[in-house]
């Protein structure tokens, strides 16, 4: 229940602060908002200030701003948004996106500030803290996947027919396994404030590229940036994350045009709530890093030229600017209705496929 209700508040917030970017621009233009929603309908509450209606509704996931005239009316009226000039209308769609990079800036900060897990290397050997042995990968039908073994675990020790070992170092576990091919083995596994016992049997072949328990180590520790240092390592961060999600959403893209398929490496509402409930077992630093890397994929995502999302509206403007005058309001509404289904329909697919997955 706590992980539905954490998952449920994180896509809520991330939502909202996105809702709430245009929301103030707007307002700070001087354009007429009607509406500021948490939740989506049926309505709970609501409360009317300065023209605009404050709402909780039913449905907390997300939340929607009305702003008059994004559907074209009151084209004669200066509070409409159709009759504000092009920069104006580009700045209040542009401001959710904005929204949502600054969020995952904040969000990153403060993750660096708690001491964030990071993968040891020699660039970073003297900051980094409490280095172990971690899994950085699982392979799929593999003997560790089959016992729950996990991204993040950090293996502590290991055991089999008396014998013990104390895990240091990578190597320390692989010759340990390697020298007992097919006999179970007992590893000692941390995950979060957890401290837990797996049994497991490294298999005696393996495929290509896989070794017995089909699991990749790294050694992980802890990175704590000093306060006043925070927000740079956070900018970073972002930096980074945007550069790394703009590159995976091109693949995705290049393998749905060129091969008419979708990457299952592509999750949907319930691929996030499994994601989520194995990041929530790992700390609060993990869920930070999480919520900072669905901001800006939320961000991304919203900035793509497609109909619906504000970068479709935002391509629009641009074909406004271009041609000297406005695009047929009609038309523009259906190319943006055609937009909204086909996205629903993607993501009915993909919450399809992972029902499948996880059932």
């Amino acid at each position: 229940m706590l992980t539905i209700f954490f998952f449920i508040f994180l896509i809520g917030v991330l939502v909202l602060i996105h809702e709430f970017g245009h929301f103030f621009v707007a307002k700070k233009l001087g354009v007429r908002v009607d509406e500021f929603a948490f939740g989506f309908p049926p309505r709970l509450f609501s409360v009317v200030r300065n023209g605009t209606r404050y709402a909780l509704n039913l449905l907390p996931i997300g939340g929607y701003v009305k702003i008059f005239g994004e559907s074209g009316e009151g084209e004669d009226q200066p509070e409409s948004f159709i009759s504000r000039p092009v920069w104006q209308r580009f700045v209040i769609i542009v401001a959710g996106v904005a929204m949502n990079l600054i969020l995952a800036w904040f969000f990153f900060s403060i993750g660096s500030g708690i001491g964030l897990p990071s993968v040891a290397t020699p660039e970073n050997k003297d900051k980094i803290q409490n280095v172990s042995v971690g899994i950085v990968g699982v392979a799929k039908s593999s003997p560790a996947e089959s016992v729950d073994l996990r991204f993040g675990d950090l293996i502590v020790s290991a055991k089999t027919d008396g014998e013990a070992a104390t895990i240091i170092e990578p190597e320390d576990f692989q010759n340990f396994i390697f020298s007992r091919l097919g006999r179970e083995v007992t590893l000692t596994i941390k995950r979060g404030s957890a401290t837990f016992e797996k049994s497991v049997t490294p298999r005696l072949t393996s495929p290509e590229g896989e070794g017995p328990l089909g699991v990749v180590l790294s050694q992980i520790g802890v990175i704590k940036t000093p306060w006043y240092l925070t927000w740079w390592e956070g900018l970073k961060m972002l930096f980074n994350s945007l550069l790394a999600i703009v590159a995976g959403i091109f693949f995705v893209l290049r393998d749905l045009i060129f091969s008419g398929r979708v990457s299952a490496d592509i999750s949907g509402p319930v691929g996030i709530f499994v994601f989520a409930r194995q990041f929530g077992e790992l700390g609060v630093s993990y869920l930070l890093q999480l919520a900072a890397i669905l901001s800006v994929n939320l961000a991304i995502l919203n900035a793509l030229p497609f109909p619906a999302l504000d970068g479709g509206r935002i391509l629009f403007l641009l074909i406004e600017k271009v041609k000297g005058s406005r695009v047929d309001q009609r038309f523009e509404r259906a190319i943006h209705t055609a937009g909204f289904v086909i996205l629903i329909l993607l993501m009915l697919a993909i919450t399809y496929r992972d029902i499948a997955k996880v059932f």
